[in-house]
C-alpha cells in the first residue's frame, strides 16, 4: 500500500485505497508522504483522529524516518478561545447557570497559560458546554484585522503555523467548509499543497454534501436578533427602539417554526401542501427581516459591531431570498430538484432550517481538483462493495481513477462468527425491537456482557435500553448498561473499557471511529441493515434522478451505501490479531432477499451460523467453531 501511494505521489495522480482493519494504513500513507510528499495536507474524519495523528502517529513516523518535517494542527475557529469574545463575556456576565460561571473562570485561567488556545487542551470544561459559544468566534462574529487582539489571535496563529509547516492535519468539516466558504485557512494552504490525503474517506460524500449545500435557520435569525439588541443598546441607544426592531422578526421566526406542528420533520418543498401556513409565514419573516436590515443600514456606522450585525443580516436575507425565489412557481417540481439542487425543510423541536442541497457533489468536487497537478489519496477501511469501487467513485466524481484494495491481515474465519438469528419478524413490524432484544439476550448472557448493541435509530436505542434495564434487573445480570446520550461518547467508551463486562447501546456515532481492543468487546449486535430512510428528501431526489437515467436507484445507490455503513459497524468487532467475537446481524433480509448475498460477501469472511447454540459454544469452548 505504501508503495502504491509513493507511486501516486511521484506521478501526482489520484488513488482510491481501501485497507482492511489492521493493515496499518496510517503508516502506509505517512511514510511516503513524509519522505516525498512536499507540502502535505492530511484530512481526517474527526477532531479526535486529528489529535491522534498530530500527537502520536506523525511524531512516531517522523522519528523512525528521521525526517526533518514540521507539522501543524488546524481546526475550525470554534475550537479556539477568542480574546475579544472572552473579554466581552467576562464584562457582560450573561451567564445562565452557576456551572457556566465556574467554566468561565476555568477558561479565563486557561488563557493565561495556553499557547494554542485550543479548547481540547482544557479537559475541565466539557466540549459540549454552552459557554464555548460565548468565548469563541464564528465567521460572522469575527472582527478580523479590525480586532484589537488581532496580533494575539489563536485562529490567526494556527493558520500562520499551518502555512509554514510541511504537514498540516485538518478534518473533513474544515476542509470542505473552506472550499465552500473560504473561511478556515485551508484556502491559503491549498495552492502550495503537493499532496492531499483523506483518511476515513468514506465520510466525504456526506460532509461535502453538507458544505456544498446552503442552509439558513430560524436559530441563526434569533441569535442575530439577540446580538442586534445588545449592540444597539450598547452603541446606539438613541438610534432606534431596538426592542421594537427585533420583536416582529423573533415572532415571525417562531411562527415559521409553528407552521409544522410535528416535533421533527424533513420535507421537500413539493411535500408541503400549497395551503400550508409555511409559505405566508416565510413571506412575513422576510418582510420583517428586511425592516430590521433597513434600521441596521442607518445605524451601522455608529459601531463596528453594529456594522457586523448588518453584514450578517444581509447574508441571511440573501439566503432566504434565494431559497424562496427558487421555490416560487416551482412547488410542483418533482422532489424539488431545481438547478440540480434539492430544496427541503427540516424542523426540530424549537428551530426550522431551509436547505438547498446539491443532487451530486461530483461536478463541484471535480472543479476543486482541476488546475494544479497534485496527488489526491482517498483511503478508508470501507470504500468498496465486494471489491467494487464504482459507488464511491461515482459519488466523488473519481470515475476512471485507479482504486486498489488491501485485505486485513486478521484471520476472520478463526477469530469471528457471523450469526443471523432465525424467526425474526420483518424490520418494519411494530414489535421488531422487542424481538431483537429477545434474540440478543441469550447471546449477551453467553458473552458475559462485553457487547455493543448498534441501532439504526435513536428510538430503537431508547426502547432497547428500557428493555435491557428491566431484563438485567429481573435476571440478576451484573452487566453495566451504557446508553448513548447519557454521557459523552468518549466517557461512555472509557467506562465500557474499564468495566470489562458492560453492554453499550448506541446509534450512528458508535458505528465508526471506535476502537475497543481485547476482551472488553466480544460481541457486536446490529439491529437492522442501515438503509437510509426512503422518505429522506435528498435521497428521494437522488434516486429519482438515477431512475430518470434508467439506473436502478436501490441497487446502485441505497444498497451500496448501506453495505459501506454496515462494514463500518462490523469493523468494531475484531481490532487486533488476538480478538475473538461474534457479529450478530438481526435483519432477516440478509437471508430472505436476493441482495442479502451481496451484503454478507462484502463483510469480513467470518464463519457463518443461524444456530444460537453454536454461538453459545463459541465462547464456552474459547476455541474457533467448525
Amino acid at each position: 500500500m505504501a508503495k502504491a501511494i509513493a507511486e501516486a505521489i511521484a506521478q501526482q495522480t489520484t488513488l482510491i485505497a481501501e485497507a482492511g482493519t489492521g493493515t496499518g494504513k496510517t503508516f502506509a500513507y505517512l511514510v511516503p508522504a513524509l519522505l516525498w510528499g512536499g507540502k502535505v495536507i492530511v484530512s481526517t474524519g474527526t477532531k479526535n483522529l486529528q489529535d491522534q495523528l498530530f500527537l502520536r502517529d506523525i511524531p512516531t513516523v517522523r522519528k523512525a524516518l528521521s525526517a526533518p518535517v514540521s507539522i501543524a494542527l488546524l481546526k475550525g475557529r470554534a475550537n479556539y478561545v477568542c480574546h475579544f469574545h472572552l473579554e466581552r463575556t467576562l464584562q457582560n456576565g450573561r451567564m445562565t447557570s452557576r456551572e457556566d460561571v465556574g467554566y468561565l473562570r476555568e477558561i479565563s485561567r486557561f488563557m493565561k497559560t495556553t499557547s494554542s488556545g485550543d479548547k481540547a487542551e482544557l479537559s475541565k470544561v466539557p466540549e459540549t458546554a454552552l459557554i464555548w459559544n460565548l468565548v469563541t468566534s464564528t465567521r460572522d462574529t469575527c472582527l478580523g484585522a479590525e480586532c484589537q487582539y488581532y496580533q494575539d489571535c489563536f485562529v490567526m496563529k494556527a493558520r500562520k503555523e499551518a502555512q509554514q509547516a510541511d504537514v498540516v492535519v485538518v478534518n473533513h468539516h474544515l476542509f470542505f467548509a473552506d472550499v465552500a466558504l473560504k473561511d478556515t485557512g485551508v484556502a491559503e494552504l491549498l495552492p502550495s499543497a503537493n499532496t492531499i490525503i483523506f483518511d476515513e474517506a468514506h465520510q466525504l460524500p456526506e460532509v461535502a454534501t453538507l458544505f456544498f449545500g446552503d442552509t439558513v435557520s430560524t436559530s441563526q435569525i434569533l441569535e442575530l436578533c439577540r446580538d442586534v439588541i445588545a449592540e444597539g443598546l450598547s452603541h446606539a441607544r438613541d438610534g432606534a427602539d431596538w426592542a421594537q426592531v427585533i420583536l416582529p422578526v423573533e415572532k415571525a421566526a417562531r411562527d415559521l417554526r409553528l407552521a409544522f406542528p410535528q416535533d421533527v420533520i424533513r420535507l421537500s418543498v413539493n411535500q408541503i401542501a400549497p395551503s400550508s401556513q409555511f409559505f405566508p409565514a416565510l413571506a412575513t419573516l422576510q418582510k420583517e427581516f428586511d425592516a430590521m436590515v433597513a434600521v441596521l443600514e442607518k445605524q451601522a456606522e455608529r459601531a463596528e459591531t453594529i456594522e457586523q450585525c448588518r453584514v450578517r443580516a444581509i447574508e441571511i436575507g440573501m439566503r432566504m431570498d434565494a431559497w424562496s425565489k427558487k421555490t416560487a412557481g416551482n412547488k410542483e417540481a418533482a422532489n424539488a430538484a431545481i438547478d440540480d439542487k434539492v430544496l427541503w425543510v427540516e424542523a426540530f423541536s424549537s428551530s426550522l432550517q431551509l436547505h438547498q442541497t446539491p443532487l451530486s457533489i461530483a461536478p463541484i468536487f471535480n472543479k476543486q481538483r482541476e488546475g494544479v497537478a497534485r496527488t489526491w489519496i482517498f483511503t478508508s477501511a470501507t470504500l468498496a462493495v465486494k471489491n467494487d469501487f464504482h459507488h464511491y467513485a461515482a459519488q466523488m466524481g473519481l470515475t476512471d481513477e485507479p482504486a486498489q484494495s488491501w485485505p486485513s491481515p486478521f484471520d476472520y474465519g478463526e477469530q469471528g462468527l457471523l450469526y443471523v438469528p432465525q424467526n425474526l419478524p420483518q424490520p418494519n413490524s411494530p414489535d421488531y425491537t422487542d424481538a431483537v432484544i429477545d434474540a440478543a439476550l441469550p447471546v449477551i448472557e453467553a458473552a458475559g456482557g462485553r457487547t455493543f448493541l448498534l441501532c439504526t435509530t435513536i428510538r430503537a436505542v431508547n426502547h432497547a435500553a428500557e428493555r435491557l434495564r428491566k431484563e438485567f434487573a429481573e435476571r440478576n445480570l451484573p452487566f453495566p448498561l451504557m446508553v448513548q446520550g447519557e454521557a459523552g461518547r468518549t466517557e461512555l467508551l472509557d467506562r465500557f473499557r474499564a468495566a470489562g463486562n458492560a453492554v453499550l447501546i448506541g446509534s450512528q456515532s458508535f458505528w465508526e471511529g471506535v476502537d475497543v481492543r481485547g476482551e472488553a468487546l466480544s460481541c457486536v449486535i446490529i439491529d437492522k441493515l442501515p438503509f437510509s430512510p426512503p422518505d429522506d428528501p435528498v435521497l428521494a431526489a437522488r434516486i429519482e434522478a438515477l431512475e430518470k437515467k434508467g439506473i436502478n436507484g436501490f441497487m446502485h445507490h441505497q444498497l451500496p451505501a448501506a453495505i459501506i455503513n454496515l462494514k463500518q459497524g462490523a469493523g468494531r468487532l475484531i481490532r487486533d490479531e488476538t480478538d475473538r467475537g461474534v457479529l450478530m446481524i438481526c435483519d432477516p433480509r440478509l437471508i430472505s432477499k436476493g441482495y442479502g448475498r451481496r451484503i454478507w460477501q462484502s463483510l469480513p469472511p467470518f464463519k457463518r451460523t443461524r444456530d444460537a447454540e453454536v454461538v453459545v459454544n463459541f465462547w464456552k469452548a474459547g476455541q474457533p467453531v467448525d
